[in-house]
């Protein structure tokens, strides 16, 4: 979804509504690929809950790559402290 939502950001010369079927084009693709993620993680054990908090930690690691390499956004030590707080809102959703 990163791609989806975010690419057009560094193309504002596409009309916006090419800008949205390419961006709905990329979206079906991914959501291709997360529904079954999802289904075999459900499969596996875990939760609705975990599957969720993962997606997230997993979505802004992509984020965060993306906006650096490709956005050219400045990276910030505020988000390694924000990434920290996820992996601890990880490590308490996995906690038996």
């Amino acid at each position: 979804m990163t791609t989806a939502w975010y690419w057009h950001l560094n193309h504002k010369d596409i009309p916006l509504w090419k800008t949205i079927l390419i961006s709905w084009g990329v979206a079906l693709l991914e959501y291709c690929l997360a529904v079954p993620a999802n289904r075999f993680g459900s499969i596996q054990g875990f939760s609705a809950f975990q599957l969720k908090i993962t997606q997230e930690v997993i979505t802004l690691v992509v984020f965060s790559v993306f906006a650096v390499a490709v956005l050219k956004e400045p990276f910030h030590w505020k988000y390694l402290v924000a990434f920290g707080l996820l992996l601890a809102a990880v490590y308490v959703v996995f906690k038996k």
